[in-house]
């Protein structure tokens, strides 16, 4: 049990995440997977009891590209937002999926009191680069799905971006193009995927801009503690390792303690250039452990003090 949990009334939370964004103030916000083990659950409460005095300015737990953990996920949210203080943003996508089944992950988020949904076009099983097929009783895209959203209930929307370009198309204007169109539709802001470069995540926000749109984007921080983890995501998100990331992590390959040092690191290295850029706030992706989450959040807010 999370001993950071307690009763609190299903009003609508103000602010929202996006006015938050616009505030001026950097935010600070934590992702998390849903547990398949009853002790992966005990880990991921634990884990949030850890991070919970950090005070996030939200939190998500993520729903499986293809809708695959979507049980497991709607459970967590619900009981995020039923029984903790914290901002919970329900993750949604649409791939693999039928229009019902849609409206009733929304209307399951709406009736425990969810406020914010990140939706997501998602990937199909075989992972980002294999060809998107519509569910015949499905949406196109991740536009349709925002507009689905807003349509189903009182939500603050937001959605994902690509700092390197999306694995399958491989063009950074569409990308731009995109996350444009879905503002458009009712997004009123943005999680990056992973990257590695601050100039990744700088690129894709003056793209964006220069489209005219002026959607909040926050930049996705994945903490590096293991070299197969590195590579591992890397690959399935598409983002670029760069050569020096590469080379300060094999240096020190041999040595658990210090892989998890350097990508603390790299990870806060990261964080400070893309703040310094202009980035509203920072989003940690988790991995439902909190040790690399807090040494990284904690020397960017020294030396941000």
């Amino acid at each position: 049990m999370w001993l950071g949990l307690r009763s609190v009334t299903s009003t609508h939370p103000e602010p929202t995440v996006a006015e938050l964004l616009r505030g001026g103030r950097t935010t600070y916000s934590f992702e998390f997977f849903p547990p398949k083990t009853p002790e992966d659950s005990e880990k991921l409460w634990q884990t949030l009891d850890h991070l919970e005095p950090l005070h996030p300015d939200f939190v998500s737990v993520t729903y499986g590209a293809n809708g695959s953990t979507r049980d497991r996920t709607l459970a967590i949210t619900e009981r995020l937002a039923r029984e903790s203080s914290l901002r919970t943003v329900g993750h949604l996508t649409c791939a693999s999926q039928s229009r019902a089944e849609l409206v009733a992950a929304i209307q399951a988020y709406r009736d425990a009191g969810v406020h914010h949904v990140l939706a997501i076009r998602g990937d199909m099983p075989g992972g980002p680069t294999e060809p998107w097929v519509r569910h015949p009783e499905g949406l196109a895209n991740a536009t349709e799905l925002v507009r689905l959203v807003r349509e189903t209930g009182d939500f603050c929307v937001g959605v994902g971006a690509f700092p390197d370009p999306h694995p399958q198309a491989k063009d950074p204007a569409l990308d731009a193009r995109l996350l444009a169109e879905k503002a458009e539709a009712g997004a009123e802001f943005a999680i990056t995927q992973l990257f590695f470069r601050p100039e990744s995540y700088l690129s894709l926000v003056e793209r964006v801009r220069a489209l005219g749109c002026d959607i909040p984007i926050v930049p996705g921080i994945m903490p590096i503690t293991q070299i197969g983890q590195m590579t591992r995501f890397a690959e399935f998100s598409g983002a670029e390792l760069p050569a020096d990331v590469v080379s300060r992590l094999t240096a020190v390959a041999d040595d658990p303690k210090a892989v998890r040092q350097v990508g603390v690191e790299i990870a806060t290295e990261l964080s400070l250039a893309v703040l310094d850029g202009g980035a509203p706030g920072l989003h940690f992706y988790t991995q439902n452990r909190s040790l690399a989450t807090r040494s990284i959040l904690q020397r960017v807010r020294a030396a941000r003090a």
